[in-house]
């Protein structure tokens, strides 16, 4: 995805947590998000926020 969006160096630390495997969806999930929300960063703030929405489904 990761056109025209870029990440906080925080928000990118947070990612690399994620284990490897899953990494890659889970970036493409929090930059769709941030696309539909108009958001040109990933901000801690909007990480985390993808981060509950996911929480919420399981």
């Amino acid at each position: 995805m990761s056109n025209n969006i870029c990440w906080t160096a925080e928000a990118e630390a947070k990612l690399k947590e994620i284990p490897f495997f899953v990494r890659p969806a889970a970036r493409n999930k929090i930059e769709k998000f941030a696309q539909e929300q108009g958001k040109l960063e990933i901000s801690i703030e909007v990480y985390e926020h993808v981060k509950q929405q996911f929480r919420a489904k399981k």
